[in-house]
């Protein structure tokens, strides 16, 4: 039996199943036919929907075929770019979320046309100026794919740039490294895993040519993420042990190695590991004692201003559920009267507070917090709440017989996003 036998077999159509996935019918059919393949966390909500196990489910996906250019470029159900973009046009586009963003509120329309001018010219510092607010752009946006167009538009220019240069290129490169890490965190946020590795892959490797470890550590660190979203700990614990390495021959007034440790600790934890976990955590924690320029806003965004809230995901993962319920209910207090505090940080936190629930078998708990993080993931579009979400609903085993948490399921279940 194939997969579109047994989606018929339980009575579904195309329509019905993508509904229920929140993926678009075309992308059902396309897995039908080999053509592509469920990315992890959809798999893990196909093999709900069609009542069976994830190795049942890869005995009945088809053997992919050769992909052609629609399902190579990772968009199924994104941005897809039209025929109709051109220079001026995402030039005119990239003008208009900057000032709507207010990312330039220091920056008069004329100095944003010269700057724009600037990198048409490949001047390297306008490169990384430019850089430096599409970041700004992405942190503020609440659809992060909505950036991808810009940030297309600016690797063809950086890329044309690097091949005309003649002379020191280190400053090209370190402006392509730091761009393909926010391509590839647009990326990872839409849930396109092999994007978002790709483009990791092409920072590590134009980091290294330029010599630059901390961008390079970066990388590392991001590609680390990668793997995690798969369960693949111990893969993400060898990256981050490259990555410390990396770092360590870094700047030390820079906050990398602690966001390495940051990042760690959440391998650690995925592995079971309190004691190697918390340890990470201290080190994470010595992003206190750095200057204030320890980050850049970019590439590296580590300031310890999470710390709290990750360390109680840790504790949720590890199985301490007063440490992590105490840990959370903090960062949750915090973060109300944060200013600027992300939909994504607020999302990832209501969820552990929700998970905690599942795992002290309370509906009440799930249902609460569970609902507070779909609207945010609802409004904001964020794939990673998104996701969050989804491997929430892996948790909630005999309390999915409780009416509220089943509604809940449901529409996490449906929940789409870029």
């Amino acid at each position: 039996m194939g997969l579109a036998e047994r989606r018929k077999a339980l009575g579904y159509s195309q329509e019905k199943l993508a509904e229920l996935l929140g993926v678009d019918r075309t992308t059902i059919g396309r897995w039908e036919s080999g053509r592509s393949e469920p990315q992890p966390p959809q798999r893990r909500g196909l093999a709900v929907a069609l009542e069976v196990g994830l190795q049942e489910l890869d005995a009945l996906l088809p053997r992919p075929k050769a992909a052609g250019r629609e399902e190579a470029t990772g968009y199924e159900s994104g941005y897809r770019p039209s025929a109709g973009d051109n220079d001026e046009m995402i030039r005119r586009e990239f003008l208009r979320i900057l000032t709507v963003s207010g990312a330039l509120t220091t920056m008069s329309v004329d100095e944003a046309e010269a700057l724009a001018d600037g990198v048409r010219k490949g001047v390297p510092a306008d490169f990384a100026r430019m850089n430096s607010h599409l970041w700004q752009v992405y942190q503020m946006a609440r659809s992060k794919g909505s950036v991808y167009p810009v940030v297309r538009d600016q690797l063809t220019t950086l890329s044309e740039a690097l091949g005309a240069r003649r002379g020191n290129s280190r400053p090209l490169l370190n402006a392509a490294a730091d761009l393909f890490q926010l391509a590839g965190e647009v990326a990872f946020d839409g849930s396109r895993y092999t994007d978002a590795a790709a483009s990791y892959s092409l920072a590590a490797s134009l980091s290294k040519d330029a010599g630059s470890f901390d961008l390079w550590a970066c990388s590392l660190v991001r590609h680390a993420y990668v793997d995690m979203s798969d369960d693949r700990y111990r893969n993400a614990a060898q990256m981050l042990t490259l990555a410390e390495r990396l770092a360590g021959r870094g700047d030390s007034a820079l906050a990398t190695r602690c966001w390495v440790a940051s990042v760690q600790a959440e391998a650690y934890a995925g592995l079971g590991d309190l004691e190697a976990c918390e340890r990470a955590l201290d080190r994470a924690e010595e992003v206190s004692g750095l200057p204030p320029d320890s980050v850049n806003g970019g590439w590296l965004r580590f300031d310890g201003t999470r710390l709290a809230e990750e360390r109680g995901a840790r504790y949720t993962r590890l199985g301490r559920l007063d440490l992590a319920e105490e840990t959370l209910k903090g960062a949750l207090r915090q973060s109300a009267l944060a200013s600027g505090h992300s939909y994504r940080r607020r999302g990832a936190v209501l969820t552990d507070l929700a998970a905690i629930g599942a795992k002290r078998h309370d509906p009440e708990q799930v249902t609460v917090y569970g609902r507070e993080a779909l609207e945010l993931a609802q409004a904001s579009s964020s794939g990673y709440v998104a996701r969050r979400l989804r491997s929430l609903c892996d948790e909630f085993g005999p309390l999915s017989r409780d009416h509220r948490v089943a509604e809940l399921g449901a529409e996490i279940a449906a929940l789409r996003t870029p």
